[in-house]
């Protein structure tokens, strides 16, 4: 389990053979030191933080977005729950040099207008093409800051598509 502390980019996390409680704790251990407790968490000079929900910062809900994913039934009709997802958590310490500009793989950033529930935001997308890997900024309204929405690994057979979609139709400038 400390050993996944050792792991650098793109070697995975080791996690099939730890119980529950020492996949979280490890996961949790990787979260805190590159997420949650990293004061340079910057990305294009812009601090980077978790969503506020209902006014108040939750590191947890950040943390529990990384490491599942929704779960939906045979249809494709999301379930309101999440389940742990083995393909983001394996992934989870890819964040911070990707954030940090350290990758040397084939990276595409753009930003893209998404819209959700009526609603359109502006989104700044880091995607690696070797590794198929994406995460997911928004700009906060201010402009000074990102919030981090998103990081995951594109393994479904939709998810190249979607995303060379996004980069077809991005726009001009990074926000």
């Amino acid at each position: 389990m400390p050993t996944n502390l050792l792991k650098v980019y793109p070697a995975l996390l080791e996690l099939n053979d730890l119980n529950i409680t020492q996949r979280n704790e490890s996961l949790q251990r990787i979260f805190e030191r590159d997420v949650a407790n990293n004061s340079q968490f910057k990305f294009n000079g812009k601090k980077i933080r978790p969503l506020k929900v209902e006014g108040v910062v939750d590191m947890e809900v950040l943390f529990k977005h990384l490491t599942t994913e929704e779960d939906e039934d045979e249809t494709g009709i999301k379930l309101g729950s999440r389940s742990f997802d083995i393909h983001r958590s394996n992934r989870l310490h890819f964040i911070k040099p990707h954030i940090d500009d350290k990758i040397e793989d084939s990276i595409r950033l753009f930003s893209y207008n998404d819209r959700k529930e009526g609603r359109t935001y502006t989104r700044t997308y880091i995607y690696n093409l070797k590794e198929k890997y994406v995460i997911v900024l928004e700009s906060q309204r201010s402009n000074t800051d990102y919030y981090l929405l998103s990081a995951y690994y594109l393994y479904k057979e939709w998810g190249e598509k979607a995303m060379k979609k996004k980069y077809k139709n991005r726009l001009l400038d990074v926000y």
